[in-house]
């Protein structure tokens, strides 16, 4: 009697399970053959877009090319040749037809001829195939097809971030072009003026790391331009040794308007060594060599794209670990303003020198939504340390523009906590590896949350912003893999920043650089 349910209970299911398909398959056969005449006479090649369903035929003739390989693939196992032949010759004749169309305009003009014609030979294929091997036939497509979509992910990942990586032709062409011209001036022409500004604490200071000159010359180009009284602005700009002679160049040649401005170079800072610094430390580390630059490591791109962010050639640069020691750099400052080199200003700054921290050190925007971005996303709660010390749920925040009060961070030993807790992560066993991790930690409870408008993040991975919203922004910032400078940017989002990119420069044009 079980076994007599059990047959009965499995009837039951492949029965609904048919009718299910039958349904399905009467639904689109029916739709193929017939299609509303009136949609083509809406079609125009010249203005395709006008249309709200410019996709609608190009969807339908590849659904019925996914079933008519489906119905080929059952014929030829039934020994049904004469339908097999029939299905062959109208799937070559819609191949030919839809191509690589995107749109409606792009198919040939017979597309309505062929997708009748698919309809009937779809028709006449369901009547003679076996409902059961059918559905067989499209979940074995579907599961192929979504372990085909998985690798591709994964391999887009890896590319993705590949291309992140690396520099293009004509920045590197910049920087030599430049650097040539540079060693060529004679000495008293190789210092800015005003340097006496320096250090004048009545002023707005302005911290910026980079080592790319065309990005930073956007930085200080746009703060300077949305500035209201620009000769007011200092700009603290820190680059490394191979940079350097090409980024005062570019800044001799290039002078921001009536603000100040200074180049350094990171290695001429000696305190900054193995000794003092826990992350140079680290790096001599023979664990920490093998994990950037061991070669017999996995090279499958499921295998890399996992931890291949982990490894960006920014990490192993004093550069981005610099903002930890900003009082140290400069002592005689009061607050300074941080900037990324991949943000824009679109508004005048000065106001935040006089947004009253309330005693915290960070004043910065927050990222945090109903349940991302926050601790538990960037630090290892499983380990004791960090459970004993943050709360999971607490609000991150982001770099990138960042308004510090350098006298409350002597106070408070800021950068002894940095310190510490690098120390702690030797083995990388509290977080993987960056600047926003140790910073939450750094500055957990010392930051102050601005309003949301000076910074609007995102521009570098997320391709949904809302453009009022960042027309509002006081800064915009390209955060993630597809900086705008990259040919992988986001297209819609590439003119906030090349608004601000002197393309009228003669190194500029010598190394091909367009909009």
């Amino acid at each position: 009697m079980r076994l007599h349910r059990h047959e009965k209970w499995l009837k039951e299911l492949l029965q609904q399970d048919e009718e299910e398909q039958v349904q399905l398959e009467n639904k689109a056969i029916e739709h193929s053959k017939e299609v509303d005449n009136a949609i083509f006479g809406k079609y125009s090649i010249w203005r395709p877009d006008e249309n709200e369903n410019s996709e609608l035929l190009v969807r339908l003739m590849r659904d019925q090319l996914i079933m008519a390989r489906v119905y080929a693939s059952i014929s030829q196992a039934q020994h049904h040749n004469q339908l097999l032949r029939d299905l062959r010759f109208r799937l070559r004749e819609s191949q030919r037809c839809v191509g690589e169309a995107s749109f409606d305009a792009d198919l040939c003009r017979s597309a309505p001829q062929k997708i009748r014609a698919m309809g009937q030979i779809l028709t006449r294929a369901r009547e003679e195939s076996d409902c059961p091997l059918v559905v067989k036939k499209l979940r074995a497509m579907l599961q192929s097809t979504e372990e085909h979509v998985r690798t591709l992910k994964k391999q887009s990942t890896f590319l993705s971030q590949l291309a992140a990586k690396t520099i293009p032709k004509g920045l590197h062409c910049l920087s030599l072009r430049l650097n040539v011209e540079y060693h060529m001036l004679p000495a008293h022409q190789q210092e800015f003026h005003n340097q006496e500004k320096l250090e004048d604490r009545s002023l707005y200071h302005y911290a910026l790391f980079s080592d790319n000159i065309l990005a930073a010359s956007v930085v200080v180009n746009s703060t300077v331009l949305n500035a209201q009284e620009p000769e007011k602005h200092v700009f603290h700009l820190i680059t490394d040794k191979l940079n350097y002679g090409a980024m005062k160049l570019w800044f001799q040649s290039n002078p921001p308007g009536k603000a100040t401005l200074q180049v350094q170079n990171v290695e001429s800072f000696t305190w900054l060594n193995s000794s003092y610094c826990p992350v140079l430390r680290q790096l001599e580390y023979k664990a920490m060599k093998e994990y950037y630059f061991k070669q017999d490591q996995a090279t499958k791109f499921a295998a890399v794209s996992a931890n291949l962010k982990y490894r960006n050639p920014k990490y192993l640069s004093m550069l981005n670990h610099l903002r930890f020691y900003l009082p140290k750099i400069y002592p005689k400052l009061d607050k300074i303003l941080f900037l990324d080199d991949d943000i824009v200003v679109q508004k005048d700054l000065t106001p935040l020198w006089s947004v009253d921290l309330l005693g915290k050190v960070n004043g910065a925007v927050e990222t945090c939504g109903a349940s991302f971005h926050r601790f538990d996303k960037y630090l290892n709660f499983s380990n004791p340390h960090i459970a004993r010390n943050f709360d999971p749920h607490a609000c991150g925040w982001a770099y990138g523009m960042n308004i510090f009060d350098l006298a409350e961070w002597e106070r408070q030993d800021i950068t002894g906590i940095y310190h510490k807790w690098q120390n702690l992560n030797e083995d990388r066993a509290l977080w993987k590896l960056g600047t926003l991790p140790p910073g939450l930690i750094t500055f957990y409870n010392l930051t102050y949350p601005l309003d949301k408008s000076w910074h609007v993040l995102g521009l570098g991975y997320n391709p949904g912003i809302e453009l009022t919203e960042i027309d509002n922004a006081a800064v915009i910032h390209y955060n993630g893999n597809l900086k705008p400078w990259l040919e992988i940017g986001f297209a819609r989002y590439k003119p906030f920043w090349t608004k601000y990119v002197k393309f009228d420069n003669p190194f500029v044009q010598q190394c091909n650089i367009n909009e």
